[in-house]
């Protein structure tokens, strides 16, 4: 089971929806058009587009696994005082008194762009179940980190 916000379901749904009724028709065709074209065993033009329909049914079928599994989390009866899935964290460095804010999603919602980290990653597990002065020590790849919790959101 894999708990996500409601945004990341939706955007599941709509990625499955773009591969299958855009990606899947659009390199049928191409595959079509190659058979066209005759001798299939020396084609790269049809070996390419086959190739190119095995990604995208092997991300159909993966797409379609996370969302029978997936389980959308009602956020207005969770706590707010300590940290969880879709906890908005705002933290301190305490080495750099640099400020950083992120927000831990699901392992299929993670965007470090976006400041979301997947509950799965070093910093996300050091900081579930804390509140806000609590101050954690994380290992991550590049040293350990002492971070201090400043504010936690919904």
């Amino acid at each position: 089971m894999e708990y996500m916000s409601q945004e990341g379901y939706e955007k599941i749904v709509a990625e499955l929806k773009e591969l299958e009724n855009v990606e899947l028709p659009r390199v049928r065709e191409a595959i079509a058009e190659a058979r066209d074209k005759g001798d299939l065993s020396e084609n790269f033009e049809y070996h390419a587009a086959k190739r190119e329909q095995g990604r995208i049914l092997s991300r159909i079928r993966f797409k379609q696994r996370v969302l029978e599994n997936a389980r959308v989390i009602d956020t207005s009866r969770m706590d707010s005082d300590s940290i969880g899935l879709l906890s908005r964290v705002t933290m301190t460095n305490m080495v750099t008194q640099k400020q950083m804010t992120y927000t831990i999603a699901s392992t299929h919602e993670a965007d470090l762009r976006e400041g979301k980290i997947s509950i799965k990653s070093p910093i996300a597990q050091a900081l579930l179940s804390k509140k806000v002065g609590d101050v954690i020590e994380v290992k991550v790849p590049a040293g350990l980190l002492k971070l201090r919790i400043d504010n936690i959101t919904r």
